[in-house]
């Protein structure tokens, strides 16, 4: 015999099938499948910023956080399409990037502000830097510059004047009258440097590791503006929602609620 269905429930099962392809269609038509983009960063604060401004996006995006080891992996996945952007870098040393891999990375927004110091575990000032002393220092343009000119700043070098004065290199030293040795390292390796060296450049975010602020235990600062660790893209991304939605994301309250809780300063 033949199984009758009730009136009643066709209808019922009909009006929860149209009440489905609804809710199916009306989802497409939002867009509320979320558009997840990925951010590579290395350290904190860095990667805490990220996460701070992964609670701030706005729908229909969603961050994920890709956190990598060095500062040259991230821009090669940028460059190479694996990632929508990264936060792990100042603009000079993007610039320089680019030049060296014929990249087109571009700065999107500045957001927070970097101390870098010269940092020794042996003397008090630089001044007490001994003849023939070593001096560890970045092995990028950008970086190695600024330690350099803080060396020149406490009247340990003289460099030459005819070269940008964040372009200059050992090479550029024209009076070094205690025959100081400049030791070149990548910039993951400097903190390792720090117990046997007479002085080390440190970042802000290495010198923490070490349990050192610049406040206390610096013996040369420098903050310039310039230097703001920077949320990067791809020029060729730079104009797109996605691009334009993670910049206000790390713009947010968010972001800098969780950099006054680092006592970094934001600069936005």
């Amino acid at each position: 015999m033949p199984r009758i269905i009730p009136f009643a429930s066709v209808a019922l099962l009909a009006l929860a099938l149209a009440g489905c392809s609804s809710a199916t269609s009306s989802n497409d038509a939002n867009g509320s499948e979320p558009r997840v983009l990925k951010v590579a960063a290395t350290t904190t604060p860095m990667t805490d910023v990220v996460r701070a401004a992964a609670e701030a996006i706005e729908d229909p995006y969603e961050i994920e956080l890709v956190e990598v080891a060095d500062y040259v992996q991230p821009n090669s996945m940028l460059q190479h399409g694996e990632l929508d952007a990264n936060f792990v870098q100042h603009p000079p040393f993007m610039e320089e990037y680019n030049e060296g891999n014929d990249a087109s990375l571009v700065a999107i927004e500045p957001v927070y502000l970097t101390v870098v110091g010269m940092y020794s575990s042996k003397h008090a000032s630089m001044g007490e830097i001994p003849e023939g002393g070593r001096i560890v220092i970045p092995q990028d343009t950008s970086n190695a510059a600024r330690a350099l000119l803080m060396c020149a700043d406490a009247g340990l070098i003289k460099l030459d004047p005819d070269v940008d004065e964040w372009k200059v290199s050992v090479k550029d030293i024209t009076d070094n009258p205690k025959n100081l040795d400049f030791v070149e390292v990548d910039i993951m390796q400097l903190s390792a440097a720090y117990p046997e060296a007479d002085a080390v450049f440190l970042h802000g975010t290495f010198a923490r590791q070490l349990e050192l602020t610049p406040e206390d235990d610096a013996i040369a600062v420098e903050q310039d503006p310039q230097f703001a660790v920077s949320l990067v893209s791809r020029d060729d991304n730079s104009d797109s929602d996605e691009v334009k939605a993670l910049a206000s994301a790390f713009h947010s309250d968010e972001v800098r609620e969780k950099l006054e809780e680092l006592e970094v300063p934001a600069a936005f």
